[in-house]
């Protein structure tokens, strides 16, 4: 009988594979990559290159027509909301820019055929001709600079103020004390003036208090003069015989005395009530920025030993920045339209002290029926507002921020140009 061949030696390696074998599995070890052949790209290059140029053009035709089916579906979601904001904001803005550059009379449609065009006639008594046109602009000009110069920093320190007491630990029945500071917000602003006419009246409230403490209130709304002539004449300078120098230099038909006037005692009421009106609004915005700021970060600084002017300055400050600055940019953009406290309230009077830009714009329409200037006035004040704003904007710029975003730009141009680490790496 044949004895079965026992095949060749094994090895001391060969143990396991042998007793694999047995249990009717086999293990083929993985192949080193140098014998594998080269691995087959999936992606998307090799996907264009067995597709051929037409699967390309297939697969950028399909996205094309999705993204051109989403871009549709939008414009069709927002078509009533640019519908309405063209009919009502746009066009009478384009409107408004014809009749600043026509002698449109007030009569008819300003783009008929009577009406011609004139350039930049209704623009020059305003700014380079002189006259009463040049004066009257430049006094509102005056007016609403001193105006805007005390309100919107009057408010926003009143607001900051009202939000830091209102986000207090310690203070009670915070709801009611925050409904009370918004109140005047939304109370009419005719109400408010009227009542305002009365407490600042010869014979009103506010009179009464100076009195009992032994001064002698003004004629709020029929005194012209200003507050810093009245302080300087209270510290002992003649105001009625100014220095030659300030009385006899002009610019833009008012003597260098009368732009350093300060705001008129008239407008000085004015500004108390405006402030007092619109610090809640901006309250409310601190107040919502404050209750944003992690505890984690006030309480880090108050082990490290800060005090509450340190952690307000250093902590609370910076990050309330955005909405000290949207804070800022409204409170700009509505003390330069003020009108409705001086439709009601003065008329710009007296002596045209209150006359402010917007006011008179409304008067050379309406009242003296000189519809170009009148709207030349209030695109030379759109123009003020729009400068105002971007040079606020970049005094409260943040510089970190700026940097980081000029260093992204320059890297976005480098990689479009080739020329940036990586392109030179490769």
């Amino acid at each position: 009988m044949s004895q079965p061949n026992p095949g060749p030696a094994q090895g001391p390696g060969t143990g396991p594979a042998t007793a694999n074998s047995r249990a009717g599995t086999t293990q083929t070890p993985a192949a080193s990559p140098a014998l594998r052949g080269p691995r087959k790209d999936t992606g998307p290059d090799t996907a264009k290159a067995g597709g051929g140029a037409g699967g390309g053009r297939r697969t950028r035709a399909l996205r094309g027509g999705i993204r051109g089916r989403e871009g549709l579906a939008g414009w069709l979601f927002v078509s009533p909301v640019v519908a309405v904001l063209g009919l009502f904001l746009v066009v009478p803005i384009l409107m408004a820019l014809w009749v600043s550059v026509s002698d449109w009379n007030g009569q008819g449609s300003p783009f008929s055929s009577g009406v011609d065009f004139v350039g930049t006639d209704n623009y020059k008594p305003l700014v380079t001709e002189s006259g009463l046109a040049q004066s009257d602009f430049m006094m509102s000009l005056r007016n609403n600079a001193y105006y805007v110069f005390f309100v919107v920093p009057l408010q926003t320190a009143l607001a900051l103020g009202l939000a830091l007491l209102v986000n207090g630990k310690r203070l009670k029945g915070k709801g009611f004390f925050r409904t009370a500071y918004y109140f005047p917000a939304v109370t009419s602003s005719v109400a408010i003036s009227v009542v305002f006419l009365f407490i600042f009246s010869s014979s009103g409230v506010v009179n009464a208090l100076l009195e009992k403490i032994g001064v002698e209130g003004p004629a709020w709304f029929a005194d012209p003069r200003g507050i810093i002539h009245l302080a300087l004449d209270a510290l002992g300078m003649n105001t009625d015989a100014p220095p030659s120098a300030l009385a006899d230099t002009t610019i833009g038909g008012l003597s260098l005395w009368d732009w350093i006037s300060g705001p008129s005692v008239a407008m000085t009421a004015i500004i108390t009530l405006v402030v007092w009106t619109t610090a809640g609004t901006f309250m409310l915005m601190f107040l919502a920025a404050l209750q944003d700021i992690p505890l984690e970060v006030e309480e880090a600084a108050e082990i490290d030993g800060t005090g509450r002017w340190q952690r307000f300055r250093h902590v609370t400050l910076p990050m309330l920045k955005p909405t000290l600055f949207l804070v800022l940019t409204l409170g700009l953009i509505g003390t330069w339209q003020v009108f409705d406290q001086i439709y009601v309230m003065s008329e710009g009077n007296p002596a045209k002290t209150t006359l402010t830009p917007a006011f008179l714009s409304y008067q050379s329409s309406f009242i003296n029926n000189e519809w170009g200037q009148g709207s030349a006035i209030a695109f030379i004040l759109f123009a003020i507002i729009v400068a105002m704003t971007l040079l606020q904007r970049f005094v409260l710029r943040d510089k970190d921020e700026a940097r980081a975003q000029a260093a992204t730009r320059r890297a976005a141009k480098a990689a479009r140009s080739g020329s940036g680490p990586t392109a030179g790496a490769a």
